[in-house]
């Protein structure tokens, strides 16, 4: 911590030292704290950001709204309320006194408490125990509905930070208490029933009723499906069940840590981002771990050949071997043949290969299907008072003018935010743009916008140093972009994307050329011409 992160904001800061768009750090009460400023005056809130604690004087204020730079959550300055998942908890706020030409911190501001909703629904029922359900019961609570709140999750766990389970939970960085995204005594304080080890069996769309696996039928008023999506499963000829695991739920995660404290070696299939990540989290526990994949450089489809080859290089230089453009054929108790004939030995191995979105429940229903659930702007399906959030929402996007579905872990956060308004008859339509982080060993990637295929590539910086911008672009339009050590240009360019969706093309390109440029103002962009479909 630098002095100025210890300066005491009560002593006040002086009107100079304030200029719009800067935060000035400091503590309050041994809090870590800041003092910004913008159009409406100034504010004090807190420094650190309450998904990961990041640094929030590292972030972008714009807006009358604070950006973090890690994982790109979004409080507004005047009240701390997180407005934008992944945090789901607000920042400590005070009030601030002008005296004399300086900023004084005075009181704490206590954290608003929604009224009662008017004319809201009487019981909403959720189903699904993942970042979507969990984050769309914390908005209604947060926005004063106190009707009947029911969660169905097939889970036997309470809903947890997904995105952790391949990195430092699997690598051993985090202890299980960590996990939970809420605490069971705050399902009891909200008031929230969450019906673990229970499935939905089927949804009467018309009696607006949801059968379950145990316990009588749920009646509701709004329903939200956010279902998920399950690990694509490999049959491979001579493994048991029990060898070859999956990775999505918390008891997942615990079976493959159980097996790797008896293991020396592993295989892992897929060369996904939860497959890199798998592997870097078993290399941190000491194994010898083998890559396997189809693709012939790994997260093509995703990335490009050339972020792509940085992160195979950077994974072989932590001892990974990658076996790329195969498959395993056969498993002989630790043996593990490939189809190109090479052996490996392994006492774990893990499939990584991708998931599909769950899709049964809601097609059973008669709900509108196409390569997910169809939902309009709001988030709501073909029948009215059913939303649907997630991995299985394929909804408008305003950016692209396309439909898509994503499987996005603060996307779903971020969608089942917007549900729980408009369950509420708020309107508001769903417009965050996606975003994602991969984490291996210490680089992180960072990712916004939405690019299936691209036609062209822009890399400004250096992938090698990783250092870097990549921009993937269709037919001259942008659709994404992908950074390593450039949190700032992550930040802008998210802000230029979602701001310009009521701009001209031209003008929204303008913003993203200046988001760009705030970061790599020396470097020479070098075009790739290359079609990803």
């Amino acid at each position: 911590m630098n002095t100025s992160d210890t300066r005491d904001l009560r002593h006040g800061v002086p009107l100079r030292d304030l200029r719009p768009g800067v935060m000035v750090p400091g503590q309050v009460d041994g809090v870590p704290a800041m003092l910004v400023r913008s159009d409406e005056g100034v504010f004090a809130l807190g420094a650190r950001c309450t998904h990961y604690q990041a640094n929030l004087c590292d972030g972008l204020l714009a807006d009358h709204v604070l950006r973090c730079p890690l994982h790109h959550s979004r409080f507004d300055i005047s009240t701390g309320e997180a407005v934008g998942a992944p945090a789901l908890d607000a920042l400590p706020c005070w009030h601030v006194e002008v005296v004399d030409g300086k900023a004084l911190v005075r009181k704490r501001i206590e954290a608003p408490i929604g009224g009662p909703v008017c004319g809201s629904p009487n019981s909403i029922v959720i189903v699904g125990g993942g970042a979507a359900g969990l984050a769309a019961a914390e908005m209604l609570r947060r926005k004063g509905y106190n009707g009947a709140l029911t969660m169905v999750s097939a889970d036997a766990d309470p809903p947890i930070d997904r995105p952790n389970l391949s990195k430092d939970y699997l690598a051993g960085g985090v202890p299980d208490e960590w996990m939970p995204l809420r605490s069971p005594a705050w399902y009891k304080e909200q008031q929230v029933e969450l019906l673990l080890n229970t499935s939905a069996l089927a949804v009467d769309t018309a009696a607006k009723r949801l059968r379950v696996s145990r316990g009588t039928d749920l009646p509701f008023d709004r329903l939200l499906l956010a279902t998920g999506a399950k690990p694509v499963e490999l049959v491979i000829p001579g493994a048991t069940l029990d060898q070859v695991f999956t990775l999505r739920s918390f008891a997942d995660c615990r079976r493959i840590i159980a097996q790797a404290a008896r293991s020396h070696s592993a295989v892992v299939i897929g060369s996904s981002f939860v497959g890199l990540e798998v592997a870097a989290s078993l290399v941190g526990r000491g194994l010898k771990v083998h890559v396997v994949s189809t693709d012939t450089v790994p997260m093509l489809r995703t990335f490009g050949s050339e972020i792509g080859q940085f992160l195979q290089r950077f994974h072989e230089s932590q001892g990974v071997t990658f076996h790329l453009g195969t498959m395993v054929r056969e498993v002989n108790g630790t043996l593990v043949t490939l189809a190109d004939g090479t052996r490996l030995r392994a006492d774990l191995i893990i499939a990584g290969v991708g998931v599909r979105p769950r899709l049964g429940l809601a097609e059973k229903a008669g709900l509108a299907i196409d390569r997910g659930v169809v939902v309009d702007e709001y988030l709501q399906t073909s029948a009215p008072g059913i939303y649907a959030a997630g991995d299985i929402a394929r909804y408008p996007d305003p950016y692209t003018g396309q439909r898509i579905r994503v499987e996005h872990w603060a996307l779903a956060q971020r969608q089942g935010q917007v549900a729980a308004l408009n369950m509420l008859g708020m309107r508001q339509r769903f417009d965050a743009v996606p975003f994602f982080w991969s984490q291996h060993y210490d680089v992180a990637i960072q990712y916004i916008g939405h690019a299936e295929r691209w036609d062209a590539m822009v890399i400004e910086g250096s992938v090698a140093a990783r250092d870097c911008g990549v921009t993937y672009l269709l037919a001259g339009q942008r659709l994404a972009l992908a950074t390593i050590g450039r949190d700032a240009s992550s930040l802008a360019a998210e802000r230029a994307i979602k701001s310009g969706n009521a701009q001209t093309s031209t003008q929204r390109d303008t913003e993203l050329d200046e988001a760009l440029a705030m970061t790599f103002p020396a470097s020479d962009p070098v075009a790739i011409d290359r079609s990803i479909a």
